[in-house]
């Protein structure tokens, strides 16, 4: 329970952040309150150790930001977030949630929730509702997933931010968030990354560090972030680089330390950013050039005569590499097994037996 001296407070400072802000609020933004022509508040109740929220002197749909940070709180009431109508930011990090209440897929206005630093262990599904949300903020908490559908709804978030958690891994609809601009996924549990991350066509930062024994392999999509400039797999188990990620001509930081890698080599980390994505370019291409290929025995046929067609391309060369057949007619009996060996490249090609040069 609040005691009396904390609900004085409590009320001293929401009255006093309303009538300090008042006149410079309207003139910086001229925001008036929509229906009641009321001012919309700023209303900041962080450090005051309350464990309880007090029952609000204001109108809750006046409100646009809202601070609730550094408490001691362990629930938000589910009626207190549901009249939060015209609240973009709301922030209760550093509390001791547990959950948090399901009205809040109510705030459609929403554009900034900081939820870090709670005992979290899930999200509510309704979180999707808030789809003006540009950025969440879940870290130091202890999720263990995140709403499989999360990314088919927040169209709007551009920074998803779930560091130090026990997420084992990312849902796959993350990769329909093609506005997100930074992912930070360190300090987790993470086994593997969602496939398809070349959807993200506007990630710029990608953080996936620190998973520590159990990130093992990246998917050959994270070469085909067009738009990335930082990317930090830094102590993981990670052997390998996928040889996509010589197609990222825009990366400008990689961190790979406290990996074993064996693909690029070491020598090759040691000549910078630029050599290694030449490396895994060389190698995505083949590295050296392809081999000849073998000459078909079609192409022995036309050589000697006994195909009728014309090229459809030909090589520097030379030798013909494919042809089209102008007229088809079936031979009867030909085909059958009597007759068969007959036409087999070995006899068709043998000196002096059944064509002549």
């Amino acid at each position: 329970m609040m005691c009396e001296e904390q609900q004085q407070q409590v009320m001293m400072r929401m009255v006093g952040l309303d009538n300090s802000n008042k006149k410079g609020d309207e003139r910086s933004t001229g925001r008036r309150f929509i229906e009641d022509e009321e001012r919309l508040n700023i209303v900041d109740l962080s450090g005051m150790s309350l464990d309880s929220l007090p029952k609000p002197s204001l109108n809750l749909t006046t409100i646009c930001k809202l601070n609730l940070s550094n408490n001691n709180l362990q629930s938000i009431p589910e009626s207190l977030t549901a009249r939060l109508l015209n609240v973009v930011a709301l922030d209760v990090h550093s509390n001791q949630l547990k959950f948090l209440p399901n009205s809040i897929g109510c705030l459609s206005k929403l554009k900034t929730l900081n939820v870090s630093g709670n005992l979290l262990q899930s999200l509510p599904k309704t979180i999707e509702n808030c789809r003006s949300l540009e950025e969440l903020n879940a870290n130091f908490n202890k999720l263990t997933k995140l709403p499989e559908t999360i990314g088919f709804e927040l169209i709007n978030l551009k920074k998803l931010a779930v560091n130090s958690n026990k997420l084992i891994f990312l849902p796959r609809s993350i990769t329909h968030l093609t506005s997100l601009r930074v992912l930070d996924a360190r300090l987790n549990c993470l086994r593997s990354l969602p496939e398809d991350l070349e959807n993200l066509i506007n990630l710029q930062i990608l953080n996936v560090s620190q998973n520590f024994q159990y990130l093992q392999n990246l998917p050959y999509s994270i070469g085909l972030l067009i738009s990335l400039l930082e990317l930090d797999v830094s102590y993981n188990k990670i052997t390998t680089l996928p040889d996509s990620m010589g197609c990222m001509k825009k990366l400008q930081k990689l961190s790979v330390e406290g990996n074993p890698l064996v693909s690029p080599p070491a020598e090759v980390f040691e000549q910078g950013l630029h050599a290694v994505k030449g490396y895994l370019s060389e190698k995505m291409n083949g590295g050296h050039k392809s081999p000849p290929k073998k000459k078909s025995w079609v192409g022995k046929l036309v050589k000697y005569g006994t195909f009728s067609g014309y090229t459809l391309r030909g090589t520097s060369n030379g030798e013909r590499e494919g042809f089209f057949i102008s007229e088809y007619r079936s031979i009867d009996g030909l085909a059958s097994p009597r007759h068969i060996g007959m036409f087999s490249p070995r006899r068709l090609f043998s000196p002096g037996r059944y064509f002549t040069r």
